[in-house]
């Protein structure tokens, strides 16, 4: 049996008359004659549901990946519409695939995470300043004339600003504006083995300054001027064995001192 589902113009839309099947609907129980209803019920609708989609295009989605989540939010407004509400079906379905297509470029289409309150700042944003853009021709809007226009504090229009910017990602291969052939990824640092050095040398300064200053002298001169035990030897007037011998002895004490403040195992300031 076929569902009255015709396309006669209405005074001020071209809305299909689908009441009479909502009200079939709302009485089959489910089974493939409600289905096969509501498929063509869908149907039906679907150019608004198109038209809708159509108003968002431009913003990073293909137009028909927004046709598909108009078609959902459809789905979804035909399954949850009550006619015993006394509301007419355009007026429940317009809000809901709106409201579908939204969601779905604030979980889907945003590559990097931003708060619901500043995505809405953005939107309201952009609608203003291409709403003020129609009677400033020749220049942008100034963040002041964006502030009244959307009921927005000036720094809130710098926030949203900024979102605009945030939607996609830049890949790290990507090259910079106006630099030769220098990709983004160039721009960011590593790991600095030499922080680690930092934290030693914090770690073992108060362990040092319990050594005897000949003790002191002689790691100074090993680590920090990069002299050989032959050097420091000639330097100190001693022979290279002794150099050697005061070395391991600075280690085995700097060792059982650090150990003793962490309470674990580690590598001694030699290994370093």
């Amino acid at each position: 049996m076929r569902a009255a589902t015709s396309t006669r113009q209405h005074p001020h839309d071209d809305a299909p008359d689908t009441a009479e099947s909502f009200e079939r609907l709302q009485r089959l129980p489910d089974g493939p004659e409600r289905r096969a209803l509501r498929d063509e019920v869908v149907r039906a609708w679907l150019p608004m549901a198109e038209r809708i989609a159509v108003r968002f295009r431009g913003r990073g989605e293909a137009l028909e990946d927004l046709y598909q989540v108009a078609a959902l939010g459809l789905v979804k407004a035909v399954d949850h519409y009550d006619p015993g509400r006394g509301r007419a079906f355009e007026a429940y379905a317009v809000p809901t695939v709106t409201g579908e297509i939204k969601r779905h470029f604030r979980d889907h289409m945003w590559t990097l995470h931003v708060p619901r309150r500043v995505q809405d700042l953005r939107n309201r944003v952009r609608r203003s300043a291409k709403e003020l853009a129609q009677t400033t021709p020749g220049r942008a809007p100034t963040t002041a004339e964006i502030a009244e226009h959307a009921q927005l504090t000036e720094e809130e229009v710098r926030v949203g600003t900024e979102a605009l910017e945030c939607f996609s990602a830049l890949s790290l291969e990507a090259e910079m504006p106006g630099t030769d052939g220098y990709a983004l990824g160039d721009a960011i640092g590593g790991p600095d083995p030499r922080f680690d050095v930092v934290v030693d040398r914090v770690a073992v300064r108060p362990c040092l300054q319990t050594l005897p200053e000949r003790e002191r002298t002689i790691l100074y001169l090993r680590f920090f001027q990069g002299m050989t035990q032959s050097g420091i030897a000639e330097q100190l007037g001693i022979s290279q064995m002794h150099v050697s011998r005061l070395l391991s002895g600075c280690f085995a004490r700097l060792r059982e001192e650090l150990l003793a403040d962490n309470g674990e195992n580690g590598d001694g300031p030699e290994n370093r």
